[in-house]
């Protein structure tokens, strides 16, 4: 992505790019705007009467769109989650069906760069995580009211973390005594608790991971958004999902398969009625960014995209 509003690179933007395959004319959203590098890609293909709507719940990655295509009308900005998408596109246009959806997924680098928003276990900062500021519950707020057995399943469900016992266990004790309320706190006692096997990874990784997708509803946004840009896709459009971790990007395999195949109850059968039709065509294999990428921007390494499109004819 641009560097306006905080210093953050875009993943994989050519490839994106090309699969989006952008037309001049077409109508485009960038459900995850973060600092606009997705996004000034696509506006650069677009002539005066091609659209493209950006949506962030971040307010000051608004603020960024806002600012970088003031006077564009080309360009509306919302400040709305994935589960949005359609009154968003709606009012842009009623109904509008939309030629490429694409999503880049997880936190963005002013999010984690920034020690007061909470998401980063090398910065001290305020226990928070909330990607809406100051809506909902804090991650602080998790940590210290959860029991035991909640912590266990956040950290396991979210964060595939196997030491998830002892950590909560331990959270648990030393919240007794003082609650958690800055972020190197959390992060010094799961190091101390639990040490990562994994190379490159700090003890913290995968908790801190599980508690952002957790207060954030990411998961259920997410699904709530795919089948959102499903309806909304007009046919040929392009659906690009760009995911960081094996939670997102499983959950965007299964949408994209399930919709590219006969719902099972129907298939072998001579009449498939058009409902249980398949709605999308995979588009090539998951594409890895270049070790060019990844060796300028260590971030994009784990990235991955995965790209459908809309079959003709054929309602969601």
């Amino acid at each position: 992505m641009g560097d306006f509003g905080g210093e953050h690179t875009a993943v994989l933007v050519p490839q994106v790019l090309t699969a989006l395959n952008v037309r001049a004319s077409g109508s485009y959203l960038d459900a995850t705007f973060g600092r606009g590098g997705h996004s000034e890609a696509i506006v650069e293909k677009l002539i005066a009467n091609g659209r493209l709507i950006c949506l962030d719940r971040d307010s000051a990655a608004i603020a960024c769109a806002q600012a970088r295509f003031a006077g564009d009308a080309r360009v509306r900005a919302f400040l709305a989650p994935f589960s949005a998408l359609a009154e968003c596109a709606d009012a842009v246009e009623p109904g509008l069906k939309l030629d490429g959806i694409v999503f880049d997924l997880g936190v963005s680098s002013p999010q984690l760069d920034d020690a007061e928003r909470g998401f980063s276990f090398m910065q001290d900062g305020p226990l928070d995580m909330r990607m809406s500021a100051g809506q909902g519950v804090s991650a602080a707020d998790v940590v210290n009211s959860a029991c035991e057995a909640e912590l266990v399943r956040i950290f396991r469900e979210f964060g595939e973390e196997r030491h998830a016992v002892r950590i909560a266990r331990a959270i648990v004790a030393d919240r007794k005594s003082r609650p958690f309320e800055r972020t190197l706190e959390l992060a010094q006692m799961i190091a101390r608790v639990a040490r990562s096997r994994e190379e490159r990874k700090h003890p913290a990784t995968r908790v801190f991971q599980a508690l952002r997708i957790y207060v954030n509803g990411e998961l259920a946004e997410l699904e709530k958004g795919l089948a959102a840009a499903l309806a909304r896709l007009a046919p040929h459009g392009r659906l690009a999902v760009i995911s960081f971790h094996s939670l997102e990007d499983r959950m965007v395999k299964q949408f994209l398969r399930r919709h590219s195949s006969v719902d099972p109850v129907y298939a072998g059968l001579p009449d498939i009625p058009a409902h249980a039709r398949p709605k999308l065509k995979l588009v090539g294999k998951s594409i890895e960014p270049e070790p060019e990428e990844t060796a300028s921007n260590p971030r994009a390494r784990s990235a991955r995209l995965r790209v459908a499109e809309r079959l003709q004819g054929i309602a969601a």
